[in-house]
């Protein structure tokens, strides 16, 4: 049975997904949600596919009402999760009853957090995916009064008797500090900045205000080119690190152009590119070289963790008839006499 879910508070949130692979052969960016371990964990936890639409919340309070039973699953930043007034826990599937009300509040470290619902929720594509791409003008940015329907209702599953959580899922959370470590590679344009280039990895930044999905505006000690020729306009791939002429670095993230012409000096890992997504202004942000295989064997890891959890939620949500019939019956009471 499907249903709807009604904005009371929107704060600072958009329905996205994990992005448009498909836009940058036509030249538009990818987009999508920027810290994409807390996405995909958010939908995997809702009992979804990867790539659903979902919700993600920057930075300000949010709100809203089921006006069905739904499975709710909320990851990303710390924060203070509470369904019908009772306190409930992030990073685990929660049961909301219909006319309950979802409130998101405290995002005070780490900036973005992600709320899936179980059968996903309903929104216009572009090129495939719902994400935002604000260039084009396209996507869906909640307001109050917004209504997002939902495809599939789930009865509440909780404890009958304590009403305790059900779900103990044991998923390794990312930390979020003030203080970031972030792995880069090599940029195609290292060789320029001859020893200038360790800067990026002997120095702090600190994260300015200016900062959005395009990119990330680090102020700090600038590393500097040694040759003077001009950078023509090329393709940069999404976490490249740029050294524009001003006092700061520019960090691409996904709502990037697909052509630049500043010099790359390196580029942030796909688990960076995650860290740097929860990055608030006044952070501080160290960057830590590493290899192209390094850091393809840390992706491996991530996603290998986040399978786990996928076949976790299946054996259970499958052993409650979650999105199917019980796997499992109650044993006639002679049985257990």
């Amino acid at each position: 049975m499907s249903g709807e879910i009604l904005i009371q508070q929107p704060g600072n949130s958009v329905v996205t997904d994990l992005g448009r692979t498909r836009g940058p052969r036509f030249g538009l960016p990818v987009n999508g949600a920027l810290d994409q371990y807390s996405a995909r964990a958010a939908n995997i936890l809702a009992g979804n596919l990867d790539n659903d639409p979902l919700v993600e919340i920057t930075a300000l309070d949010f709100r809203m009402t089921a006006t069905t039973d739904i499975l709710i699953a909320v990851t990303g930043a710390p924060l203070t999760l509470a369904v019908g007034g009772r306190p409930s826990s992030q990073w685990e599937p929660v049961s909301v009853r219909a006319g309950e009300t979802v409130s998101i509040r405290g995002i005070h470290r780490g900036l973005r957090a992600y709320l899936a619902v179980h059968g996903s929720i309903e929104a216009e594509t572009l090129l495939g995916s719902v994400a935002p791409d604000t260039v084009v003008g396209f996507g869906l940015q909640l307001k109050e009064g917004t209504s997002l329907l939902t495809r599939r209702s789930v009865g509440p599953v909780r404890q009958p008797y304590f009403d305790l959580p059900l779900f103990r899922l044991g998923l390794e959370r990312p930390s979020m500090d003030s203080d970031l470590l972030v792995d880069v590679t090599d940029g195609p344009d290292v060789a320029e900045f001859g020893e200038s280039g360790e800067l990026l990895f002997t120095s702090e930044y600190a994260v300015s205000g200016r900062s959005n999905h395009i990119g990330l505006r680090l102020g700090g000690e600038l590393p500097e080119r040694t040759s003077n020729g001009e950078v023509l306009s090329r393709g940069v791939p999404v976490g490249a690190v740029e050294v524009p002429s001003r006092e700061e670095l520019l960090v691409l993230h996904r709502g990037r152009g697909v052509t630049a012409g500043y010099p790359v000096l390196a580029v942030v890992t796909s688990t960076g590119l995650d860290v740097l997504a929860q990055a608030r202004p006044g952070d501080k942000v160290r960057f830590r070289k590493t290899t192209v295989a390094e850091a393809t064997a840390a992706h491996r890891r991530s996603r290998t963790q986040l399978e786990t959890l996928r076949e976790s939620v299946n054996t259970v949500f499958g052993l409650l008839g979650i999105g199917c019939r019980p796997q499992w019956q109650d044993l006639p009471v002679a049985a257990c006499s």
